[in-house]
């Protein structure tokens, strides 16, 4: 992803929205396009939501380890012969019964199944942190991308606009030279293909400029009709950018806080606890139960059986409390546990393999990005070494074109070579820039102009 981020990126920073009108637009700089896009981009809030699910599993976990609590209520009208609940003799009559309790239950021992499903509800946590942090992390990188990308759309349009300015001029030039004379057809004609050229070069730099005004306005989940400006950051520090960089030592300073690492790391750690939960299911369950209970006949009579039984005195005699122990012992269960077992551990050497993964492949992110910026940084002296050369040379042909020693040809070619040097000069600077701040990116630096 990061490699592509350049061939449609070769930028980074915002940029100012051309906009015509008699309102002042709004002015976003980068820091300010980030926090928008963080507090905004729906996609980080969808992850933030499986960060807020884990914070909400691991506080139910802990709670498990407390007693239970319940009360239990019944009605029954009864038809019929039945049994009478407070003499358990057989009647042949209708009677309404009512019975109420509180019953409590809680687990003793069951293979430190709960505690170690608090551990892993908790490392379950940190790697959805991981997780939004990561996806914040990109958000930023694209965010800053897509600025720099405008900036460096932005000035290949002002260079193009200039030489089309440029090719007017030679154009106003080649014609009134043609009234008089002193130019051919052809000459005019490769003036106007010039203009022509340069009016095409224009429009495309316009269209990828427009492109990226409006990649920016998703990022920050804006109404693309909502018109912005881009305040230019300072960024003419090339001689100051950091490019002496060792990829092992931005390796071994980063790995342990990059997010994509970290989110590997504590998925490794999940499965773990994973295995010791399945363990778990291999040892008996004691577990502590408490039941206080009453109930109450209509057809009940008092122990004298000499009239009705009232219901406070019913509840009052029949109330009754247990307490007792409750012992499973897994023996056979088509091993269902032990199979647990064999699949937990399956789930963490994955998840050792996806951990080794995720630090190869960060390795080899980061070399690629250390040879990246040296790559830049010798195409950018390179193209601005051109550009002075070419420069200079258009010169020389210009001043000879001005007294007719240079056929038109010759004079738009040298014209074109001037305006791609410039174009190269111009993507090389922003290549180079980017390059330098991803580094500072994976070394944990915030991204600054």
């Amino acid at each position: 992803m990061r490699s592509n981020l350049f061939y449609s990126l070769s930028a980074f920073v915002p940029v100012i929205i051309c906009c015509s009108g008699l309102y002042a637009q709004e002015k976003i700089t980068i820091q300010q396009a980030v926090d928008i896009a963080l507090k905004n981009n729906l996609q980080v809030k969808q992850i933030a939501l499986n960060e807020s699910l884990s914070d909400v599993n691991v506080k139910q976990s802990k709670l498990a380890l407390y007693p239970t609590l319940n009360a239990n209520s019944s009605l029954n009208f009864n038809f019929g012969r039945n049994v009478d609940p407070t003499t358990y003799q057989f009647v042949n009559q209708a009677i309404t019964t009512a019975a109420g309790g509180l019953s409590s239950d809680v687990t003793l021992f069951q293979g430190l199944q709960k505690m170690n499903q608090i551990s892993q509800n908790k490392y379950q946590l940190e790697a959805d942190k991981s997780s939004t942090k990561k996806a914040k992390n990109d958000l930023v990188l694209n965010v800053v991308t897509v600025y720099l990308q405008i900036l460096n759309n932005r000035d290949l349009l002002r260079a193009a606009q200039q030489q089309l300015d440029l090719s007017r001029q030679q154009l106003d030039r080649t014609q009134k030279l043609f009234d008089v004379g002193n130019n051919t057809q052809a000459d005019l004609s490769q003036a106007k293909a010039q203009v022509a050229s340069a009016e095409l070069n224009v429009t495309n730099t316009q269209n990828q400029f427009d492109i990226a005004m409006l990649d920016l306005s998703q990022l920050m989940e804006r109404n693309p009709d909502d018109k912005f400006e881009i305040v230019d950051p300072v960024i003419d520090v090339i001689g100051q950018l950091n490019t002496g960089y060792a990829a092992s030592q931005i390796y071994n300073e980063s790995v342990d806080n990059y997010p994509d690492v970290k989110v590997a790391q504590y998925n490794r750690l999940v499965a773990a606890k994973g295995v010791d939960i399945a363990k778990g299911g291999l040892y008996p369950r004691l577990t502590l139960g408490a039941n206080l209970r009453s109930q109450y006949s209509n057809k009940a009579m008092s122990p004298l059986g000499l009239d009705k039984y009232p219901f406070n005195d019913q509840i009052r005699d029949n109330f009754y409390q247990s307490v007792g122990f409750n012992l499973d012992i897994p023996i056979f269960n088509g091993w269902y546990s032990r199979l647990n077992v064999r699949k937990a551990k399956i789930s963490l050497q994955n998840a050792e393999i996806a951990e080794q993964l995720a630090k190869n492949n960060y390795n080899k992110v980061i070399n690629q990005a250390v040879l990246d910026l040296r790559a830049a940084e010798k195409k950018y002296y390179s193209t601005v070494s051109a550009y002075q050369s070419t420069k200079e040379a258009f010169n020389v042909i210009e001043k000879r074109y001005n007294v007719g020693l240079v056929n038109s040809l010759d004079f738009n070619q040298s014209q074109t070579d001037l305006n791609t040097a410039e174009f190269n000069m111009i993507q090389a600077k922003y290549d180079l820039i980017f390059r330098s701040k991803v580094i500072d990116f994976y070394l944990g630096k915030p991204i600054t102009f």
